[in-house]
């Protein structure tokens, strides 16, 4: 069964860090982006940043550039998001998923597959 599941959410103060991990199973990796998405209460889920298979292709929403850093270690079959410098307006449900094989998109529809989310909670 394909799986995403993500980590590391929680909850931290204005200018602090997170590191969330989303672990796949089977080869859902190969050949596809992974995308981070987010969710905030009344908001729909949003682009949050993309790194292609090989890694060389990653692309960042406005609301995170030079804040946040996605990577991924295939062998692992896992990505990692850093986030730097959060903001309150960062809260949100914090979703991975796996595009679809051997497309770039940054649209939820060309997502597959999901993982549960994690929770980021950013105090002011």
């Amino acid at each position: 069964q394909v799986q995403l599941v993500e980590s590391g959410g929680g909850l931290v103060q204005t200018g602090g860090s997170l590191r969330l991990s989303c672990a796949g199973s089977g080869d859902i990796f190969s050949r596809r982006a992974i995308a981070w998405f987010r969710q905030a209460p009344g908001k729909d889920r949003e682009f949050v940043v993309l790194t292609g298979w090989n890694s060389g292709s990653t692309y960042y929403g406005d609301s995170v550039k030079g804040r946040f850093t996605i990577s991924r270690d295939n062998a692992k079959n896992t990505v990692y998001l850093q986030m730097n410098n959060l903001k309150p307006e960062d809260t949100a449900v914090y979703y991975c998923a796996a595009g679809r094989r051997d497309t770039i998109a940054t649209a939820k529809s060309e997502y597959e597959y999901w993982g549960q989310g994690t929770q980021v909670t950013v105090s002011s």
